[in-house]
């Protein structure tokens, strides 16, 4: 006996109200910036100018009751990152950009809440929560500068990291011949 995929029924697409319904729901279950949820209701409302003046006016009427704010998702999202995955500002950067937050809110949450972090102190932590030790070859050393190049740490980090660790000149040296990632900073 063979599988079949379940056939879906075509949504009906939802007005306004419905859409504003919608919204709250999807926001109750997660924090969303605007264009996550613009691309969430687009999904459901009708097709053309009435759909897309029906989630305009979702949005502005999120933003005035407090439910959409992206400066506050930013702020959240930065501080869960620092906090709980350790990871280093030009990563949150990275991913707050490809959650559709505008680049100054971003910058500015990143800013309060990185501006006086030690980011080796942080960096430390985050190869601690990933349970990587001290390098003993250069194979190792090399796993850890990808691990925190990955995690967006600056190569002055890094260096710094690494360097506390007393890892030999002769394998930092190999690794300065690698292309140099700074990510901007």
């Amino acid at each position: 006996m063979a599988l079949r995929p379940k056939s879906r029924k075509a949504r009906e697409p939802l007005g306004e109200a419905a859409l504003y319904e919608y919204a709250v729901k999807a926001l109750g279950r997660q924090m969303r910036t605007e264009v996550e949820l613009r691309r969430l209701m687009g999904a459901r409302a009708e097709a053309g100018e009435r759909g897309a003046a029906a989630v305009k006016a979702v949005v502005a009427r999120l933003k005035d009751h407090g439910y959409l704010n992206d400066a506050s998702y930013a702020e959240t999202f930065v501080r869960l990152r620092q906090e709980n995955e350790k990871l280093g500002a030009w990563r949150v950067r990275q991913k707050l950009a490809e959650r559709g937050v505008p680049s100054r809110v971003a910058q500015a949450a990143i800013e309060a809440r990185y501006g006086g972090a030690n980011e080796e102190a942080l960096a430390r932590e985050h190869l601690e929560r990933k349970r990587i030790g001290k390098p003993t070859n250069e194979k190792e050393t090399a796993r850890v500068v990808r691990r925190l190049v990955a995690a967006g740490f600056s190569s002055g980090t890094i260096y710094k990291v690494l360097r506390r660790w007393d890892v030999p000149e002769e394998e930092l040296a190999a690794l300065d011949q690698m292309e140099p990632e700074t990510h901007g900073e």
